[in-house]
């Protein structure tokens, strides 16, 4: 019996995880839509709140509004003229005391992460922590800066140590490069590495060594 229920069990736990995080996304789309809407009742007409509450309550329209919304502005925003527009609005909401610290701190995290030339979470690797001789994954943001890299001599990675198995809270360290050892698995295979406690070990990638060729004898 313990082996079905266990059987069972590996069946439908991933399925049911699956569906509770794709819920939970889904949901807060559709929660920023319906927070628009609701919004709007108190600019439109009063004529227009039977129309905002039959939107309301058709199933998947918020998640389909917000997705073509994301397209959309992201269309905007690789040309000429939706980039000049998007400066002009970032310098105003960088002139608004509160908004303006809150803006820019995220504004700087969000471009760092998701930029395609950046490095950010590009790179996992092997990190000593939390003392010598235990060792964990680690993803490399990138190298200190500011006041915090006059502190360190020598070349240091800044890295993000993820939390098992909820890889969104974690530690970040400053350490040695010499310290770290890099992994030859990708960012995705680390995570899921994390994520599964050690269960689901990604496959061993084996690097080649380059080999000198002899020269070619001449006449």
């Amino acid at each position: 019996m313990k082996k079905y229920l266990i059987a069972g069990l590996l069946v439908w736990l991933p399925l049911a995880i699956t569906i509770w995080v794709l819920q939970a996304v889904l949901g807060a789309l559709g929660g920023v839509f319906g927070w628009l809407l609701n919004t709007g009742k108190a600019i439109l007409p009063v004529g227009a709140e039977p129309l905002i509450d039959m939107l309301l309550k058709i199933p998947g329209l918020g998640v389909l509004v917000m997705l073509l919304g994301l397209l959309l502005t992201g269309v905007f925003a690789t040309n000429i003229v939706g980039q000049w527009w998007l400066r002009q609005g970032s310098r105003v909401l960088s002139k608004i005391p509160i908004v303006k610290s809150i803006y820019n701190s995220v504004k700087q995290v969000s471009d760092t992460l998701f930029s395609s030339s950046g490095n950010a979470f590009r790179e996992a690797v092997l990190v000593q922590y939390p003392r010598q001789g235990s060792w964990t994954i680690a993803f490399v943001t990138g190298r200190p800066g500011g006041e915090a890299a006059l502190h360190l001599s020598g070349d240091y990675l800044s890295v993000y140590v993820p939390t098992t198995p909820n890889p969104t809270s974690g530690f970040f360290l400053m350490v040695p490069r010499a310290d770290a050892i890099v992994l030859q698995m990708s960012v995705d295979e680390a995570l899921k590495y994390v994520i599964s406690m050690g269960v689901v070990a990604p496959p061993v990638h084996f690097v080649a060594p380059a080999v000198d060729l002899p020269e070619p004898v001449r006449n």
